[in-house]
């Protein structure tokens, strides 16, 4: 077995999973990671409405500490120093700072994990610097991205990432899974955060079905839904369900909703973590459309694929129970032969060895000169 190693994380939120696909995937990939005997710190931003609604406070495969501000992160500075390898995710609160203070800080490898790639891309483009920035990029050792395909090539020769790897989101298989005894209580479920550029589709594939049938159950999930929305009648709204419930949601719909962000659909080969999670429990997809989704699941057979409500009814209306449980169990038995959060401690480990093997300009100021030089050319 490998030597252990010591990560330190900074991330969006490990704490709390309240409005964001962060923490569920955190959690899952740093358990694993864990388990693979390697000692994991996660530096988390104490913002007060993640500290309003933490559902994990003390996780015991991990050392979860809190930071005020920029100032006060130099309290880890020996802590980071230390480290064989040292991870800043999207999003990060003031991120290009604190991926500067990593980058000077750290005499072991940095990686950037960017759960939001396309996203994030599109910030690029627009000049928009929230978390990261075209002079830190070069930076890192490794650029993790949450999206596959060609955006990998782009990483590399556009915005000079050393290496860029692909690290897809994953499901926890430990809790995870079909909870038996549970009756269907929606045909159609969507768990998900409001998202402008998301909630088209989901009034195309979720909201109008429901109008076309009155007869059907379904429900949404999530936080930040806008006050004016038309719901239909048949249309159950949750504020949020935490993710230990997740499951028993899961196996409460017959079928469940994927919807991608757009900047995610052009970018294609971005699966959510709700796509492995609902996989898990052996709950049937009806997803949007875009490229990669094939490479992950096979249509038909372990996910089903629409762009219209005639279709989304289709399934509802025509699919019997044998047919849903039938790609539910598919579903089911690709997600734990590929896409498990061991899965992906494994690829974790695997690219960040790889980093410390190429690691070799020093911690300091000529780290960031290298930065800047690579950045000029």
């Amino acid at each position: 077995m490998s030597a252990p190693m010591k990560l330190v994380v900074l991330g969006l939120s490990l704490s709390s999973a309240w409005g964001n696909g962060h923490a569920t995937t955190y959690r899952a990939l740093l358990r694993a990671f864990a388990a693979r005997g390697h000692a994991v710190t996660f530096l988390e931003r104490d913002v007060p409405w993640y500290a309003s609604a933490r559902d994990l406070a003390d996780p015991p495969w991990c050392r979860l500490e809190f930071y005020r501000d920029l100032g006060d992160l130099a309290r880890w500075q020996g802590e980071i120093a230390a480290a064989d390898a040292v991870l800043v995710g999207s999003y990060v609160p003031e991120g290009v700072a604190v991926g500067q203070f990593v980058q000077r800080t750290a005499r072991g490898a940095t990686a950037f994990y960017d759960i939001d790639t396309p996203v994030t891309l599109a910030k690029l483009d627009r000049g928009d610097h929230e978390y990261v920035s075209p002079a830190v990029i070069p930076g890192y050792d490794v650029y993790l991205s949450f999206t596959g395909g060609p955006v990998l090539d782009l990483l590399r020769l556009r915005w000079g990432a050393p290496a860029a790897e692909v690290l897809y989101c994953s499901a926890d298989a430990a809790q995870y899974r079909p909870v038996p005894g549970v009756a269907p209580r929606w045909d159609l479920s969507y768990l998900g955060t409001y998202s402008p550029d998301r909630q088209p589709v989901l009034e195309r594939l979720l909201i109008e079905p429901a109008r076309r049938a009155p007869g059907l159950r379904f429900v949404v999930a999530g936080a930040q839904y806008p006050a004016g929305i038309d719901w239909p009648a048949n249309v159950e709204r949750l504020e949020h369900v935490g993710p230990a419930d997740h499951p028993a949601f899961y196996a409460a719909s017959r079928f469940t909703l994927n919807v991608t962000r757009a900047d995610m659909v052009r970018a294609g080969w971005s699966p959510s973590v709700r796509l492995f999670e609902a996989g898990a429990c052996g709950t049937p997809v009806i997803s949007d459309v875009w490229d990669g989704i094939e490479t992950l699941f096979r249509p038909e057979e372990e996910i089903l694929l629409a762009t219209t409500p005639e279709q989304v009814l289709a399934v509802l209306r025509d699919a019997g129970p044998d047919r849903g449980r039938r790609i539910g169990r598919a579903a089911r038995a690709r997600v734990l032969a590929a896409h498990t959060a061991a899965h992906r401690a494994a690829e974790l480990e695997r690219h960040l060895r790889a980093a410390m093997a190429h690691h070799r300009h020093p911690a300091g100021a000529s780290r960031s000169a290298r930065a800047e030089e690579r950045v000029s050319l």
